[in-house]
């Protein structure tokens, strides 16, 4: 159990480390990525006004049939693809990318690849 929470805090350390120099706003958001062992949720965030722009999540109740079939990892460049899809739709083309203190590899950076390979720039 201790090992759990120590885990918990270095990543919530790295990602304090991260947040000093991430900053999103409305032209350029955040584009934040969560991964739990389950699911990958990721959003798009203007720290300016503290709102969420645009989100999608492996959890996501228009595409879970879909999500359902696939692997962890192409799960989530199918979660990077819809966040960039509906960043689109509100004329958001580029975004400022934070790891939120995960390693950038696996999953993370599957949703990356995967948000660049819809059009989203960072």
């Amino acid at each position: 159990m201790a090992d759990l929470k120590e885990r918990r805090q270095k990543r919530l350390r790295r990602k304090r480390r991260v947040r000093k120099k991430v900053f999103g706003t409305s032209d350029r958001p955040r584009l934040s990525v969560y991964r739990s062992n389950a699911q990958i949720y990721a959003q798009l965030i203007d720290d300016i006004d503290g709102h969420t722009l645009a989100a999608a999540s492996s959890n996501d109740s228009e595409k879970r049939g879909e999500f359902a079939e696939l692997e962890k990892t192409e799960q989530a460049v199918e979660v990077g693809k819809l966040l960039a899809q509906r960043a689109r739709e509100k004329g958001i083309e580029k975004a400022v990318f934070d790891r939120n203190g995960f390693i950038y590899h696996g999953r993370v950076a599957a949703v990356a690849d995967g948000a660049r390979e819809a059009g989203l720039q960072f």
